[in-house]
């Protein structure tokens, strides 16, 4: 998913409980969605950060040429100034699009 271009906020914003759980029903499981929708988040953004600054890294073991890589600085930077995983992930669940189901709720069938 293309993280650089969501619309959720920067900061921190008070949200109405009586909203929040009107998908589920139940706020602490509100709450879980968004935590385990989050954490794929971070790890995405993560898995593409590396990425990126792989190609940066070298492999000397002198500690005389460290130097600063004006490019390895901006997408460092870059991926700071983005909204952190949490508020992507509330984000999403509010608008609707994260995908989710309760086994324990779904009805059993018979065998």
């Amino acid at each position: 998913m293309d993280y650089k271009k969501t619309n959720a906020v920067v900061t921190t914003i008070t949200r109405d409980p009586n909203k929040f759980d009107s998908p589920t029903g139940n706020i602490y499981e509100s709450v879980i969605i968004c935590t385990r929708r989050a954490n794929q988040i971070s790890v995405e953004m993560k898995q593409e950060l590396n990425s990126k600054l792989e190609e940066f890294a070298s492999f000397n073991d002198n500690l005389e040429e460290v130097f600063e890589n004006r490019e390895q600085i901006e997408i460092s930077k870059f991926y700071e100034k983005l909204p952190k995983p949490t508020l992507i992930a509330l984000s999403e669940f509010e608008e609707g699009k994260v995908y989710y189901r309760n086994p324990d709720k779904e009805p059993r069938t018979k065998k």
